[in-house]
């Protein structure tokens, strides 16, 4: 018996087998081997083709089967992870009607920006808990108001999850989480937020059938058999937007437990039991994978940072440097502070914790006469992880409570100056794990039953890698950040 987990990306696809009896994980595979495709037709559009998906979906499948010589046959059931925000419209013969607008495409911002003040500040964060934004409801807006056409063939919208669960079974179904994440949600009534619907002109008979996270969500159909492989009438038990997925992953569903990711970009997506909203402008807040109606709410805060792992990943392709390691061990070779030198990482646009301002990258008090490579690594480290200290400043200021902080193995958690220095200035242990959102979709499989105790219990036995602790010395941390903040304030006040 096995899980099928699926995480469906902007990039690629990556599929993943797992023991469905211990949880350990067989393989995971990536489609295509390069980067997928991204339509860009004005500055500020990210369109993908819903069907590309699904061919990378069936590609990994096979891939994955031939590799680890698993026969589909012995698939039991699948999980997906997707990425969030996207749109996709299709017909009643369920054809894409147009590309998916996805996460990254820009150009609903002012329709977002504007419900937010016609509809209310205070409607909006106490109904939606965040701005109607750049989310999949204002996207939908915009095809409204741009593509009548094309709006007025549409029969259902749905998520780029909820697409590949319809590619296998047939069915055209969503979830709360899902909808929450579109912006689509009413927290206050716990239903469909109406208002928002009315609002934008949009028709309610256009939301898929609401499924629940965990459960039998849909079936594969003998169509979806026949493009997949997978046997028809295999359950699709699971579904869920990458980021609360990914805090799945990492065993994180319970207020004051947080996930962190150290990628491209960074994340902290903590869970909370309150409704409370705070910092709407810069901390978004979804229904976390095991929200229910009725319930005390699992509300999960997220916080991203668009310059992270980028503004490393740049030190690399523009320093005279082999690899990360080697960047690690020259930045080892300086202590705290990073001799003044200072590193501002946001050079990868607006930044939404800092009210959607764009404040590049910066590099500053360089002295030519001493300070080298060596500095400039250690710096950007230092100022990659102030920016997820003062990330969390931000969600502390929003109610959070920081109880268990774990996260990915991801490259900048693999840095010990990295993690030290968020562990000593957030007073926190930090736990690594060796996971990834698609073997979480995988294990999530077995979560129909509702049996969380031993979710966790197989996390830990097979992806725990290691714990930063924090240093009892902190001076020279605290006055390292306090000069940054520094330097930030200075740029800001601007």
């Amino acid at each position: 018996m096995y899980y099928l987990g699926l995480d469906i990306g902007s990039s690629s696809i990556k599929a993943a087998l797992v023991d469905g009896v211990t949880g350990k994980r067989i393989g995971v595979v990536q489609e295509p081997e390069t980067e997928m495709g991204m339509l860009a037709i004005k500055n500020g559009w990210a369109e993908q083709e819903p069907n590309d998906w699904w061919k990378q979906v069936c590609a990994a499948i096979t891939k994955l089967g031939d590799k680890y010589e698993i026969p589909k046959s012995k698939i039991t059931g699948i999980g997906i992870s997707y990425q969030m925000h996207g749109l996709v419209l299709v017909d009643k013969e369920g054809m894409p009607l147009r590309p998916s607008i996805i996460w990254c495409d820009s150009r609903a911002v002012e329709i977002g920006h504007k419900a937010f003040e016609e509809i209310g500040e205070e409607k909006c964060n106490t109904h939606l808990l965040n701005s109607p934004s750049n989310f999949t409801a204002s996207k939908l807006k915009w095809v409204k108001e741009n593509e009548p056409d094309t709006y007025g063939k549409v029969h259902k919208f749905m998520l780029p999850g909820d697409y590949i669960a319809y590619r296998f079974s047939d069915k055209m179904t969503t979830t709360i989480s899902g909808l929450s994440e579109g912006i689509f949600w009413d927290f206050k009534n716990d239903e469909i937020a109406d208002f928002l619907l009315d609002h934008y002109g949009i028709e309610k008979s256009m939301v898929p059938d609401i499924v629940e996270t965990f459960g039998l969500q849909c079936s594969v159909s003998e169509t979806g058999e026949k493009e997949s492989g997978i046997p028809a009438g295999t359950p699709i038990y699971y579904r869920a937007g990458d980021q609360p997925n990914n805090a799945l992953s990492l065993n994180v569903f319970n207020p004051g437990e947080v996930a962190g990711t150290g990628g491209t970009s960074g994340v902290f997506y903590a869970v909370t039991d309150s409704r409370s909203v705070k910092e709407s402008s810069r901390v978004n807040n979804f229904a976390h994978v095991n929200y229910k109606k009725g319930a005390v709410p699992r509300i999960g805060k997220l916080l991203c940072i668009n310059g992270a792992g980028i503004q490393y990943r740049w030190l690399l392709n523009n320093l005279d440097v082999g690899s990360y390691t080697e960047m690690n061990d020259l930045a080892s070779a300086i202590p705290v502070g990073s001799d003044g030198v200072c590193i501002i990482p946001f050079g990868n646009g607006a930044e939404r914790m800092l009210n959607n301002k764009e404040v590049g990258s910066r590099i500053m008090n360089i002295n030519l006469n001493n300070h080298g490579k060596a500095h400039m690594c250690r710096a950007a480290l230092e100022g990659i992880a102030f920016s997820f200290v003062y990330g969390m400043e931000i969600l502390k200021s929003d109610g959070i409570k920081i109880k268990v902080l774990r996260v990915g193995n991801d490259n900048l958690f693999r840095s010990e100056i990295f993690s030290n220095t968020i562990a000593t200035l957030l007073d926190q242990d930090i736990e690594i794990y060796n996971t990834t959102g698609a073997i979480g979709a995988a294990r999530a499989v077995g979560l129909h039953d509702g049996d969380f105790g031993k979710f966790g219990s197989t996390i830990i036995q097979n992806d725990y890698v290691k714990t930063f602790k924090p240093h009892k010395d902190k001076t020279a941390y605290e006055r390292a950040y306090k000069n940054w903040k520094e330097e930030l304030k200075i740029i800001l006040n601007k």
